[in-house]
């Protein structure tokens, strides 16, 4: 029985399709409670591969005779392994191409919406990571929010579009994943945006991001709102008066987390003035577009994460915390680990390191945590 190879794109779409899919996942105990492939019709059972070296016998019972069955590890190699000897017993299944290390890089393009005189806007779901990217296009042209480093798949996406390239944007320093905003730029001849505040440390050039700046693109514009917390530089942007792309702001369960930079204390009257101030004073219509999501029930039907605004004003808890303190306390005490490396990809995306590929992906691997749970 030969075993075939799922790819990252297909366990994506079985994920955001809702199909039913059963995951035999051999990494250690460990590194599957941190961060595994999720979804709303996954079942799971982990037992690390030294366990199954003698054989799959025992396990073989415990596998669903009714849905697809994937092996996972980190890298491909051993689940390749697992998924021959089941093989070998007459268990069809299929392993994970490129392991864990695909999914964390995988991005699925999802349209989120239509912009004035004819333009789309799209967002790029990283589903393995909780990463959300963006794509604007009108008129030819197109502006990229918050790229990730897998900067080919904007690059490409672009150009079968038929859209050049004209404004690239970080809404702040990243402390959770690599940007590839500056190296989209450099392809494209693109303008490399990044909030000043953030960028005392970099060392490369950049185009100040300040509030209530604007750039055009086609028949469309980006405008730039000034929204500190989550870091001193944080930005928000609002396209053609229907989508906020809240940065990690603010989030559709949750808000931004201000300790990322060792100063939460300093930040997080300036994250309430944020999203209690300058928020509240924007159009409830606005579509709300996050930097990232916490977990999969954040996900539209259509794999979008979005939703209006004033809805989260009545939905998020984040943003129904009457007393400051209160507020205070949420925000600074009981915080969730930091996001793996979170002080190398800072350094990166100052451009003061230049790690190896290799390297990149394993400052990455595990879950965002760029939220205050």
């Amino acid at each position: 029985m030969s075993v075939k190879a799922m790819t990252a794109a297909q366990v994506a779409r079985k994920v955001i399709d809702n199909e039913p899919l059963f995951i035999l996942d051999v990494r250690n105990g460990d590194a599957f409670a941190d961060w595994k492939i999720e979804g709303g019709n996954i079942q799971y059972l982990n037992i690390p591969y030294f366990d199954l070296l003698d054989g799959v016998e025992e396990v073989i019972d415990q596998l669903p005779k009714d849905r697809d069955i994937l092996v996972v590890c980190a890298k491909e190699g051993s689940s390749i392994m697992v998924a021959d000897m089941l093989a070998d017993e007459g268990v069809e299944t299929a392993y994970l191409s490129g392991g864990m290390k695909a999914w964390s890089e995988h991005l699925e393009p999802v349209k989120v919406g239509d912009l004035k005189d004819g333009g789309e806007l799209y967002q790029f779901v990283r589903i393995g990571k909780g990463c959300l990217s963006y794509m604007a296009i009108s008129g030819g042209e197109a502006a990229v929010i918050d790229a990730t480093r897998m900067t080919d798949v904007f690059l490409n996406f672009a150009q079968e579009k038929g859209a050049a390239i004209k404004h690239v944007f970080d809404s702040h320093l990243h402390a959770d994943h690599i940007s590839g905003g500056r190296q989209i730029a450099q392809a494209t001849g693109a303008t490399y945006y990044l909030p000043p505040a953030d960028a005392e440390e970099v060392v490369f050039d950049y185009t100040p991001l300040e509030g209530g700046f604007d750039a055009a693109f086609g028949n469309s514009k980006v405008e730039a709102l000034y929204s500190p917390g989550h870091t001193i530089g944080s930005t928000s942007f609002i396209v053609d008066d229907q989508y906020l792309m809240t940065g990690d702001i603010l989030f559709i369960d949750s808000i931004g987390r201000p300790d990322l930079a060792g100063l939460a204390e300093d930040w997080v009257g300036d994250l309430r003035e944020s999203l209690y101030s300058r928020y509240q004073a924007l159009a409830n219509e606005l579509v709300v577009l996050p930097a990232h999501f916490m977990i999969m029930d954040e996900l539209n039907e259509d794999g979008s994460v979005a939703k209006k605004l004033g809805d989260l004003f009545k939905e998020n808890h984040g943003l129904n915390i009457e007393d400051e303190q209160e507020f205070r306390d949420m925000v600074t005490k009981n915080l969730p680990p930091q996001p793996n490396a979170y002080q190398d990809i800072r350094k990166t995306n100052m451009g003061k390191i230049t790690p190896e590929d290799e390297m990149q992906r394993e400052m990455e691997i595990g879950p965002n945590r760029c939220a205050v749970r």
